[in-house]
């Protein structure tokens, strides 16, 4: 007998159960970051904010938002609304909390400031990167905002604009003449050489008159 109601208590149990509906599916989480640097584009030993808001609808729990940069930051200070951040001068880690999305709730909001380090080269490529990580979060999550730039002046313009001019060929350096040398030079020594052998000559005709002129005699 207590069998037999065991089993048809069981069986109305089952029946108010397969009848009950289905718990309604939990609301999709949408979440945005959007990554804002001022100035963009900012040099060496200039001062530069970068400010993180996250945009959507519904429930992140233990949200992280992690800041990365390739250009090393002097003095970072980072402020998250809600939450608290840790800062190098590359890394900034901020852990916000379970954040609810929506139009009625305050938009979450990071905050980093910094000056660029003097001594980053020219052509240097600036990237600056940011990601939102929960617990909803999943391997095809794509809650990635970032921005990049290059630093004015390339590498390979500064080490041309760097290099000496080409230096003179053997051939065309013999052809150029010694400083303070002048080109008369050599027609000064030839009219020098003329006066020589003509002076020469002379004194050899008058030798010879001489002693045409002597009587025999004396010769």
């Amino acid at each position: 007998m207590w069998e037999s109601v065991a089993a048809s208590v069981a069986g109305m149990v089952g029946a108010v159960a397969a009848a009950a509906p289905a718990p309604p599916p939990a609301p999709a989480v949408e979440a945005t970051p959007v990554l804002t640097s001022t100035p963009f584009g900012a040099l060496p030993e200039q001062g530069v904010t970068h400010t993180v808001t996250i945009s959507g609808r519904g429930t992140l729990t233990a949200t992280r938002v992690t800041f990365t940069t390739t250009a090393d930051l002097d003095g970072v200070i980072a402020r998250a609304e809600p939450g608290r951040c840790a800062a190098s001068p590359r890394i900034v880690v901020c852990d916000l909390g379970d954040l609810l999305l929506g139009a009625a709730a305050a938009v979450p909001r990071v905050t980093i400031t910094g000056r660029i380090r003097p001594g980053v080269p020219p052509g240097t490529l600036v990237r600056n990167r940011v990601s939102v990580t929960s617990v909803e979060s999943t391997p095809t999550d794509s809650r990635i905002a970032s921005n990049a730039y290059l630093l004015p002046g390339s590498t390979a313009t500064a080490t041309a604009t760097a290099t000496d001019p080409p230096l003179e060929s053997p051939a065309v350096a013999s052809q150029v003449r010694p400083p303070g040398r002048s080109l008369r030079v050599p027609a000064v020594a030839a009219v020098v050489v003329v006066g020589a052998v003509a002076a020469g000559i002379l004194l050899t005709r008058r030798r010879l008159r001489r002693r045409h002129s002597l009587p025999s005699g004396r010769l």
